[in-house]
């Protein structure tokens, strides 16, 4: 099969979904151009800021990309492209999208909220308190992962002075977070024409790609860069949006759009066959290395196709910044739709490169600056290129996941008067979160990915459980979240126990007991969300308006 066909199919499938299905959503949420968002009326300019529509794309594609759409397909290719493909096109449509896009509107008409309030508002307390602890153990998982990844793909070998890319890509993007925070002043508090500083940042963007190429002064070993990404997302979670997490992403998104670009229009002339074979069965490996189909591509794929955590994100820091319900449609489904495109082209470049070792960040990066060699970008400068695109990536959804997880923790630590505590404090939540990432950092991102995508995939069916339950008691059709959101039970419980089995019997136990605890707390907000709505529902409240 020829990766130019794939490639046209799933381009061509998101844009009619995109203009048809986005449309019939739309109609059947009620969304309202006209109603006011909790940007505007809860305006702090901290955490509540309205911001462009394509500003506020930039920032949440960028967070919700992140290393899950290029790791994911990568490592689910082991059942072949086919399989990979189908969910990829097909999640992302009639899963990914819609939960992202349920998650951001429920969220913007419950006061821009999370996930954990709008279950209180619509299932009660108990849920709450039971989807926070699984959100904040998934966002734990997820701070982990990702600095193993970004501390991996910029780390330098002293013993391979050659491979300099990690050192190259480490110091662009270093320079990059002070050129974020430069242009978020100039354009926030000077004033500056938002057109205008766009050309000029892009400009500067790439120039600290040259700059970071020509001379890589960073080279740092894996475990200094792990402590340098620690004391970053410390910082980046508390600083003002306006600062850095808003021009920062914005800016990031050019350079992803850019990579997008440079590998769409590199397939197109190189046209590359799938190298992999279509499908290798249902079972793959053997003994207690076994890997399933089901459940195990759905939540190895993860970011590709559904991830819990863009719902974190949805309603962690993009509702907070929308500035009018019909942003929603491109913000929330455009944005997942993009990513599947990502997806797809990374399932495109590990067929390419069918055999190359390394990082799934390396093996992406070979793959599409080889693409773009066709059309006259040497190899070397577009894999530096790539590799800082993937690091874009991976940066902005670990700043943003340890937002949320201050959020997150700083509401489970809130007093029932509403008073302020200790553990409630911005900079102590912080510091705990990170904190605990850090303690799962020596196992590395290879042993935490299969847990992390179980428990984002399910931390995906419970945001649809809260859409679905909010839009019922709304009086609006939920067919379209009920029905994934029982695929997603059923694919990731049984992801669960597979994993809390294999980590135990590996002598795991760790992770073979966060993968128990996690099953538990689903299986008890499950019962507790079935026991609500066919009990007494006057016991809960509805903040929708």
């Amino acid at each position: 099969m020829n990766s130019l066909v794939l490639l046209f199919i799933g381009i061509a499938a998101f844009l009619i979904a995109y203009t048809i299905y986005g449309k019939w959503l739309a109609n059947q949420w009620g969304i309202d151009p006209t109603k006011k968002t909790p940007s505007c009326t809860l305006r702090d300019d901290i955490d509540y800021c309205p911001a462009n529509a394509k500003v506020l794309l930039g920032h949440h594609f960028s967070s919700i990309a992140g290393a899950g759409p290029i790791t994911g397909p990568i490592a689910a290719a082991v059942f072949g492209w086919l399989p990979v493909y189908l969910w990829i096109v097909v999640g992302s449509i009639f899963v990914g999208g819609v939960h992202d896009w349920g998650s951001l509107f429920a969220s913007v008409r419950h006061d821009g909220k999370s996930i954990g309030e709008i279950i209180r508002a619509n299932i009660g307390e108990n849920g709450k308190k039971l989807f926070n602890i699984f959100a904040y153990l998934t966002l734990i998982l997820v701070v982990a992962a990702f600095t193993d990844i970004c501390a991996g793909t910029f780390a330098f070998d002293p013993a391979k002075p050659e491979a300099i890319t990690g050192a190259r890509a480490g110091t662009a993007s270093i320079l990059f977070i002070f050129l974020a925070m430069g242009f978020g002043y100039f354009v926030y508090r000077k004033g500056a024409s938002l057109s205008v500083s766009t050309v000029a940042g892009v400009a500067l963007l790439f120039f600290c790609i040259w700059i970071g190429y020509q001379f890589p002064v960073l080279k740092l070993s894996k475990l200094t860069w792990d402590v340098i990404l620690i004391i970053y997302i410390f910082a980046a979670s508390t600083l003002p949006v306006w600062l850095l997490l808003q021009p920062r992403d914005y800016l990031c998104s050019f350079l992803l759009y850019a990579m997008l670009a440079g590998a769409v229009i590199g397939v197109l002339l190189v046209r590359p066959a799938m190298a992999i074979p279509a499908s290798v069965g249902f079972t793959v490996g053997e003994g207690a290395k076994a890997q399933y189909l089901f459940p195990m591509l759905f939540v190895t794929v993860a970011c590709g196709a559904v991830s819990g955590f863009h719902s974190l994100v949805a309603s962690g820091t993009s509702s907070k910044q929308v500035d009018n319900e019909k942003d929603t449609q491109l913000i929330g489904y455009g944005g997942m739709l993009i990513e599947g495109v990502v997806a797809i082209i990374a399932l495109i470049s590990v067929s390419y490169v069918v055999g190359a070792k390394g990082t799934p960040a390396q093996i992406f990066a070979a793959g599409v600056a080889d693409f773009m060699s066709s059309f006259g970008i040497s190899v070397p400068v577009g894999t530096v290129f790539v590799t800082l695109a993937f690091s874009a990536f991976a940066l902005t959804s670990l700043d943003t996941a340890t937002r949320l997880g201050r959020y997150m923790f700083q509401e489970m630590t809130e007093k029932a008067d509403g008073t302020k505590s200790a553990l409630n404090n911005m900079y102590t939540a912080t510091a705990v979160t990170v904190g605990l990432s850090a303690l799962l950092l020596s196992y590395g991102y290879t042993k935490i990915w299969p847990i992390f995508g179980s428990a984002n995939q399910l931390l995906a069916g419970l945001a649809l459980l809260a859409v679905s339950a909010w839009l019922a008691k709304s009086g609006k059709k939920n067919t379209m979240t009920v029905v994934p959101m029982i695929f997603m039970f059923c694919v990731t419980l049984t992801a669960l126990v597979l994993v809390a089995r294999t980590n135990f019997a590996g002598g795991n136990m760790i992770i073979g007991s966060l993968a128990a605890i996690l099953f538990v707390l689903a299986i008890v907000l499950i019962i507790t969300t079935i026991k609500t709505f066919s009990g007494d529902k006057s016991k809960n409240q509805n903040v929708d308006a």
